[in-house]
């Protein structure tokens, strides 16, 4: 066998015309439509319209030029079939041996801001994806190329045999059926939000690799960082690294921990984690004031930690943060004397994220979590409350202050591993008690934590309290006000003892629980 015929056909036609000409040179026929047509015989190229092999014009705008049978008997015949070669000479059909097909730029046309439903529709290729999965089908006699990456590798193996080999084809082949899904995967997904239809019958989702990883969350496994396709800006996916070694597993998630709390604040804000959990947040009149709270939150802690700013990191927060340290300084800049500072420090990873935009402007998305056999996808979490939606159920009302430090403590401790508790006082944390199996175990934890700190701050707790033990405690370290969901049958004896104590206790009537 060698490859004698090729059709092509491609929307992105970057690196095509030097392709085809090589094609060309190696005797090998080129069959091509409409654009791609028009361009190879601009540039010289030998190519046969699609229309002289069909024998039908192509109509409709071009909706249909290829959906014919003269396009894919050549790609579907199997070469050692006699009786599909007798079907072929009787016809008069030509074998198609290579398909070089890119598609329509659905993501692209539906990634623009004042794109209209009529344009998206209309940008969803047919013909391309049936000549790449006749072609991907009968893989065993015809390559199919989706992919610019691959045309030198293809050429090469032609210019060697004449042909490609079995176990390329086969590749080839997989990349074609995991585009196609994907192209697909993408449609279904905009149709299904446009009808209001976010979580169907049937759910299939798509991303795009951006880079394999040395290992998992430990070295014995395999992990590899992907990318939504419409990924927004402000995320991970969309980073630049200007520094520091390259992410790992961990890194990855500690940082997205990071930058989910930072982008709770409007105000300058600076957020210290470990292990997905803050264990430093403050905020101040600048980044460098808010840098100053987020260390001083906890001092031990943040050593080896993750710390993600929501302003420009500038020289004199830098000169701070490269006294410790620190995996990971991620924020949306970073001043060229800050850069000059931090990357002094061989290992230390920078980040620019770009603007983030205001914490109200943040929309909701669906989060998947894997379970064996399966997996479970929910709406994220970016309910916030304000002054209005509380609800003062002591005899106490608090001051505006402790009002002010209750909704700080509010934004954090929605990140934090349930059952979670979060101590504040002077627009940062004092104490953060995460991931236990009771609430109170996580109070002594944060209040410990706090030591002296705790007289005189503010407790915040994701869920409500199932008995009156934790504002017991709060009690006796000195905190005087608490916000809390409520909602528990012994709602009242939490209120009786804040009462007793002096305490002003709010409910939001939302939990924020974080597995």
């Amino acid at each position: 066998m060698s490859i004698k015929r090729a059709l092509v056909s491609v929307s992105d036609k970057q690196g095509i015309v030097d392709f085809c000409r090589e094609l060309s040179a190696l005797g090998v026929e080129i069959i091509s439509t409409g654009g791609t047509s028009s361009l190879l015989a601009k540039e010289g190229v030998p190519v046969t319209g699609i229309s002289e092999v069909t024998g039908f014009p192509e109509i409709m705008d071009g909706r249909v030029k290829t959906l014919h049978p003269a396009v894919h008997s050549g790609l579907l015949a199997v070469r050692d079939n006699v009786e599909h070669q007798q079907q072929m000479k009787e016809l008069d059909l030509g074998y198609i041996d290579l398909v070089v097909v890119n598609l329509y730029p659905f993501q692209e046309t539906i990634a623009k801001p004042d794109v209209s439903y009529e344009e998206a529709i209309e940008n969803i290729d047919i013909g391309g994806p049936t000549m790449l999965r006749s072609g991907a089908k009968n893989h065993a006699f015809v390559s199919v190329v989706v992919d610019s990456s691959d045309y030198s590798a293809v050429l090469e193996e032609i210019r060697k045999d004449g042909d490609t080999t079995l176990e390329t084809r086969k590749r080839l082949a997989a990349k074609v059926f995991r585009h196609t899904a994907a192209y697909d995967a993408l449609i279904s997904d905009y149709l299904s939000n446009v009808t209001g239809d976010p979580l169907p019958e049937r759910l299939t989702v798509t991303y795009e690799k951006i880079q394999d990883l040395r290992y998992g969350e430990n070295p014995h496994q395999k992990a590899a960082f992907y990318r939504k396709p419409l990924a927004p800006q402000g995320t991970l996916t969309t980073a630049e690294q200007l520094h520091g070694k390259e992410l790992s597993y961990n890194n990855i998630n500690d940082a997205n921990a990071a930058l989910q709390i930072v982008k709770e604040f409007d105000e300058p804000a600076v957020v210290a984690v470990k292990h997905m959990n803050p264990c430093g947040v403050g905020t101040g009149s600048n980044v460098y004031e808010a840098y100053q709270k987020a260390y001083n939150a906890d001092p031990t802690s943040i050593f080896g930690g993750i710390v993600a700013a929501n302003r420009t990191i500038d020289a004199a927060t830098a000169e701070l943060l490269k006294e410790i340290f620190l995996e990971i300084v991620l924020a949306p800049d970073f001043t060229p004397e800050a850069l000059e500072i931090l990357t002094k420090k061989k290992n230390i990873r920078l980040l620019r994220m770009g603007e983030f935009g205001s914490a109200k402007e943040r929309n909701s998305q669906f989060l998947f979590t894997s379970i064996d056999g399966g997996m479970v996808v929910q709406e994220s979490d970016i309910h916030s409350v304000d002054t209005s939606d509380l609800k003062v159920v002591t005899d106490r009302q608090p001051t505006e202050d402790e009002l002010k430090q209750l909704l700080f403590g509010w934004k954090v401790v929605k990140h934090v591993k349930s059952n979670a508790i979060v101590l504040a006082a002077d627009n940062m944390t004092v104490g953060v008690g995460a991931g236990q199996m009771n609430r109170v175990g996580s109070a002594k934890i944060a209040i410990e934590q706090a030591g002296d700190k705790a007289k005189g701050s503010v407790l915040a707790s994701d869920a409500f309290f199932p008995m009156g033990d934790t504002v017991e405690f709060a009690a006796k370290a000195g905190i005087t006000a608490i916000i809390q969901p409520g909602g528990s049958i012994k709602d009242e004896e939490s209120i009786k003892i804040a009462n007793e104590n002096g305490i002003a206790m709010v409910f939001t009537g939302v939990r924020h629980f974080k597995h």
